[in-house]
């Protein structure tokens, strides 16, 4: 079953990821990024609107998009296609490509501490290819639910857990915040905090279970409206509550206030998507069948742009904001296009046949 409100939000939640990079490479507010490039203070706000949502919505709509798959193909087909469509990539792109953004990263800071020249070419290789996993961890983090929600359809046979999902009203769906809440508290991983795994599991179970129901989709579909008002004004509150401080850090993550933000944003993007983009042109067909390549693409280009302009080019750090989303609008296109026309990089680069 396809849905092109679901292709549309993807598409959109992929460019809001490439948006939030920009701004990122240059936060004030002790994120650790691949570039050490003091940027301006005022642009942080998009980091802390965009932060605790956009990936859970991502997470959401796989989980959507799971059941419809798992629809017409078994457990064993399922996870066989993500085999090659998620996995491969997200190991290969690490070897192929990831190296370089760790290269950057030892530029600034010089992860061998100076002594770098006595270090065995092969070992640096390796050190640089695990420092450019960047944005390949949300692979890896929905392959780890996707083979859970595999395991739960075959305890959960009769598919009583979808059908209660259907019976949720809308007070339900709201409550359910505490629920996201909890699961911020859950499998997080130590030292890496970005894999958080109560917490993105919930959200793509919550995808499957409650937001892949039409009548649901509808019901946030009328009240959308509603819904992005509430979660603007909890943005607004959200960015003055925790301004100046390190939005990504656990401790912050776990706060209440990012929690109901991060629960009603999603409901509000999920509702607008059903209610006004689920529709089709050349344009979001287009999109869709490139958001995969943009997403994976994208970070390890903008550090190299970045480093560029930085170190080679000397140029001041307000012009980045400015060129950076240009250059990329520019080489990613052409760049997808010239890797899907290559048959062993677009397989393990864009993970197609």
């Amino acid at each position: 079953m396809r849905k092109p409100f679901l292709d549309n939000l993807r598409y959109g939640i992929v460019l809001s990821v490439v948006a939030y990079h920009v701004f990122y490479h240059f936060n004030s507010v002790g994120v650790i990024t691949n570039v050490v490039i003091p940027g301006i203070p005022a642009l942080d706000a998009p980091l802390y609107v965009l932060y605790p949502w956009f990936m859970a919505a991502l997470f959401m709509i796989s989980g959507i998009c799971a059941r419809y798959s798992l629809e017409k193909q078994t457990g064993k087909q399922y996870l066989k296609g993500k085999v090659r469509r998620q996995l491969i990539p997200s190991v290969a792109i690490i070897f192929l490509i990831g190296w370089s953004t760790g290269w950057v990263t030892d530029q600034y800071a010089n992860i061998f501490g100076g002594n770098g020249g006595q270090v065995p070419g092969l070992i640096k290789y390796f050190v640089w290819c695990m420092s450019g996993i960047g944005v390949l961890w949300f692979l890896h983090e929905l392959l780890l639910c996707e083979v859970v929600l595999v395991l739960i359809r075959k305890l959960d046979k009769n598919d009583r857990l979808w059908q209660l999902g259907g019976k949720a009203t809308f007070p339900v769906i709201c409550l359910l915040v505490l629920g996201l809440w909890g699961s911020a508290y859950i499998l997080n991983t130590p030292v890496i905090e970005v894999y958080r795994n109560g917490f993105y599991l919930f959200c793509f179970l919550a995808g499957y279970i409650l937001f892949s129901h039409e009548h649901i989709q509808s019901l946030l579909a009328k009240w959308a409206p509603c819904l992005l008002a509430v979660s603007g004004v909890l943005a607004v509150v959200y960015t003055v509550h925790f301004w100046g401080q390190n939005y990504a850090a656990l401790g912050n993550l776990k706060a209440p206030l990012t929690n109901l933000y991060a629960w009603f944003a999603c409901l509000g993007v999920l509702g607008a998507g059903k209610r006004w983009l689920d529709q089709e042109t050349a344009f979001t067909r287009y999109m869709a069948g490139r958001s995969f390549g943009i997403y994976v693409l994208h970070n390890p280009l903008l550090v190299l742009l970045a480093w560029g302009m930085d170190k080679l080019l000397h140029f001041p750090v307000w012009s980045m904001y400015l060129l950076l989303p240009v250059l990329l609008a520019l080489l990613l296109p052409p760049l997808i296009a010239l890797i899907r026309r290559i048959p062993v990089l677009r397989t393990l680069i864009l993970g197609e046949k």
